[in-house]
């Protein structure tokens, strides 16, 4: 996630995530499988061979970061509520545990709201579990939740793919959902498939938006 949008503010790959083919330096380099540019080298890593991020590997955090940003939309939308109205968001898992939320708001994968809305909750499940063994209370409250709980299908109807195809692009084609990205963010400093984001107009990039219809079609 630091990688994705550490590239992109610096212009080392642009919205759409393919990397910039004038980018002047000997990390980006092109493989038998595609373009792959190099984090650290395998001398100072103290390993055998380089770590890099590939061409393949943006793609499969674009499909990722789109899903779950797609999935948060469409259930927003399936009950009627928009983000504004949205008091807290829980993080729960190791996931929310280490992850970076303004590198995570910067490649679209969760809302960009206020940061104090969201409320990093570690492993929810066993201490949810805790608590139902020690307070009947608790086990009440439980399953008074669980009879509340709706089960949404993303899989029938347009609105997941819809959504998904629009978060395919950093940070989403519809700009406006990231308000508090700073200009510079959005503009990308650097040159990208050598010109930066922001070089080019969201409705001007038919080339991008051909590459990331062809990723989507992968997923249905």
């Amino acid at each position: 996630i630091g990688a994705l949008a550490e590239f992109w503010r610096s212009g080392v790959i642009d919205r759409a995530g393919r990397f910039s083919s004038g980018l002047k330096t000997d990390r980006l380099r092109k493989t038998d499988e595609g373009y792959e540019f190099v984090l650290v080298r395998a001398e100072e890593s103290g390993g055998d061979r380089d770590i890099v991020i590939t061409q393949s590997d943006i793609e499969n955090l674009l499909r990722a970061k789109a899903a779950v940003f797609a999935g948060i939309r469409s259930l927003i939308s399936s009950v009627g509520v928009d983000l504004e109205s949205i008091s807290k968001i829980y993080v729960a898992g190791g996931f929310g545990n280490f992850i970076d939320l303004e590198e995570a708001v910067t490649i679209g994968l969760v809302p960009d709201v206020p940061r104090n809305k969201y409320r990093f909750v570690g492993n929810t499940s066993v201490y949810g579990a805790k608590l139902c063994l020690l307070s009947r209370q608790a086990r009440e409250r439980a399953r008074e939740i669980a009879r509340k709980i709706t089960y949404l299908e993303l899989s029938v109807g347009n609105t997941f793919m819809e959504e998904f195809v629009s978060a395919l692009f950093l940070p989403h084609t519809n700009l406006e959902l990231f308000p508090s990205l700073s200009l510079s963010t959005k503009s990308g400093e650097g040159g990208g498939a050598g010109d930066g984001p922001a070089s080019r107009k969201v409705g001007e990039e038919e080339k991008g938006i051909r590459h990331v219809r062809t990723l989507a079609a992968g997923m249905k």
